[in-house]
């Protein structure tokens, strides 16, 4: 019974360290006070922007890291980057000290390698106290990742809504604070145990349950959390937010409750599966020894040593030519995937076409997503809305947010309805183009708001969703290798696309009067990004049919699995 409430009170403490730590999301709230700071055009601007996401890059060594030190040690050193990364560009923003350029560039590449150690740490936890809800773990908890800039809103508009360099400060502090209240659940973590079917099935109910108040914890930042600039009411708002973030300590309680209660009382009460994962380990194992056998009997031999469908061997590929028109079928039948799970070396992955296509749309969707945030700040300058920064960056936190946890959807309807992941992902890039159509169209309050609620959905989902699908199309032992080479997307994305929108900016801003004589350029006007939406819309649309075509060619491997998860259960019943 201690070592269910004490893997309870990890998952706890694992929500903590996301919903905190997430602080490259709020850099469009002091980005214009440090573009002034340091006297530096958009293009240098948007180099720092993208130094806080190419942490991702040095991903690897925090896995690296794990493999000698010890997980408290890691957690401690991720929280000691932030520190210096964040409290350094504080004091320079405050003018207490004088940095160069390239070390403010080096220290927002400290920061952003801070938040991926602090994700490492917590995908471990999360993996190995939930083993077999490990889906439903991650996406929980991830999904607190999205909602960071919407509790740092609250806090700073709590302390003092005047000043921009409080997002700094706190962004050095709250990750360190946060790591000393969780360091007492990480150091009495359980021994392993294996769970039985019927626990399995229980905890899931649980995890329902914490999602639930994840979405209620949601609405409430999305309502309070930047609608007042008032500091008492600010602190009202901040209470209720740590007090639901508090709320699933009882969890703890309730399994002591739950087991005192089994086994004071007889209980008769069958419960059936539930259905709530998608693709479960062990069904995914079973799958595999299956295919495996099936392709023995068959006497399929690809020459390659890899479950794959080519274009030689395959029968699902010589079924569809007989019908099928002969360029889109060797699209779509090439190298693809005849089975889910099967480990991918990173040699293997990246000659994958499966691989490229899901490469592009992350790409061509979260990544975009992403760099529009850190751009939020310019954006609602150049439209007059400056004083709406605040609304903006919490509305995209906490519709990413709401992303996060919908990635959780298809785990849970399962049962009800069955729809590859890969579809799931290709449903959730779809408002991307619509909200940069918007952006384009019109320069008005409500579509910039509405467009970013659009842009903050979509690549939240992505970004949750993303380590399962790497996870069933890549091989689950190969995921944390096989999802850091895919992330290297974001700084590259963070890269072109933010240059991109710098060039767009400084070019109008070099047309508008008064500005010729100034180092810092300041665009106004609905022509600096109109040029940047439409071009990121473009992309977007290349993302959305990158996904499609995904799907199609990974849809008969997901459908095959659910056959014989079907057939398993009906033999085993």
């Amino acid at each position: 019974m201690a070592g269910q409430s004490r893997k309870w009170m990890i998952l706890v403490a694992t929500i903590w360290i996301q919903a905190f730590t997430g602080t490259n999301f709020d850099f469009s709230e002091y980005s214009s006070a440090m573009k002034s700071a340091l006297n530096i055009s958009q293009v240098q601007l948007n180099y720092l922007a993208t130094a806080n996401d190419m942490g991702k890059v040095f991903g690897w060594s925090s896995g690296l890291a794990l493999m000698y030190l010890p997980l408290t040690l890691v957690l401690f050193i991720a929280a000691s980057m932030g520190l210096i990364g964040y409290g350094l560009q504080w004091l320079l923003i405050n003018d207490i000290i004088s940095l160069p350029y390239f070390l403010v560039f080096l220290l927002c590449l400290l920061s952003g390698c801070s938040i991926c150690w602090f994700n490492t740490v917590c995908f471990v936890l999360c993996i190995r106290n939930f083993p077999v809800n490990r889906p439903l773990a991650l996406s929980l908890t991830v999904s607190f990742n999205g909602v960071s800039a919407a509790l740092y809103t609250l806090a700073a508009n709590s302390i003092n809504p005047s000043s921009d360099a409080i997002y700094l400060l706190l962004n050095a502090l709250v990750p360190l604070l946060t790591s000393l209240a969780a360091l007492a659940p990480i150091l009495r973590q359980p021994p392993l145990d294996s769970l039985s079917p019927e626990a399995a099935r229980k905890n899931s109910v649980i995890f329902l349950i914490l999602n639930f108040l994840a979405i209620f914890t949601g609405i409430y930042l999305l309502l309070f959390a930047s609608s007042t600039s008032d500091e008492s009411s600010a602190r009202l708002y901040f209470g209720g937010a740590i007090f639901l973030l508090i709320c699933p300590l009882c969890i703890p309680g309730i399994i002591y409750a739950r087991d005192w209660f089994h086994h004071a009382i007889h209980s008769s009460f069958q419960v059936e599966s539930s259905g709530f994962i998608l693709v479960h380990v062990d069904d995914l194992e079973l799958h595999k020894e299956l295919i495996t056998r099936q392709n023995s009997s068959l006497s399929l031999s690809n020459g390659d040593g890899h479950s794959l469908l080519s274009e030689n061997g395959s029968i699902y590929g010589s079924q569809r030519a007989k019908s099928s028109d002969v360029c889109c079928d060797s699209m779509l039948g090439q190298d693809q995937l005849v089975m889910l799970g099967e480990e991918h070396t990173a040699a293997v992955l990246v000659t994958r076409l499966d691989f490229w296509l899901y490469y592009v749309a992350y790409f061509c969707g979260g990544t975009i997503g992403l760099v529009y945030s850190n751009n939020l700040g310019q954006i609602a300058q150049s439209l007059g809305l400056s004083s709406k920064t605040s609304t903006l960056v919490t509305l995209y936190s906490s519709f990413s947010f709401f992303g996060r946890l919908l990635s959780a959807a298809p785990d849970y309807i399962r049962k009800k309805f069955y729809f590859a992941r890969t579809a799931w992902l290709t449903i959730a890039l779809v408002p991307t183009p619509i909200a940069f159509i918007l952006l384009a169209a019109s320069d008005s309050a409500v579509a910039l708001h509405i467009g970013t609620a659009l842009i903050g959905l979509s690549s939240g989902f992505i970004f949750a969703a993303a380590v399962a699908v790497t996870s069933e199309l890549f091989g689950p032992n190969s995921v944390s290798v096989n999802h850091n080479i895919l992330i290297t997307n974001i700084p590259i994305g963070s890269l072109l696309y933010g240059f991109l929108a710098a060039v767009v900016y400084e070019a109008n801003a070099n047309s508008s009067p008064g500005n010729l004589m100034s180092d810092s350029l300041v665009c106004m006007g609905r022509q600096c990004y109109f040029w940047t939406f439409v071009l990121w819309g473009c992309l977007s649309v290349l993302g959305l049919a990158s996904s499609l075509l995904l799907f199609l060619r990974t849809k008969h491997a997901y459908d095959h699995f659910e056959r014989h998860r079907i057939s398993a259960q009906t033999i085993v019943s």
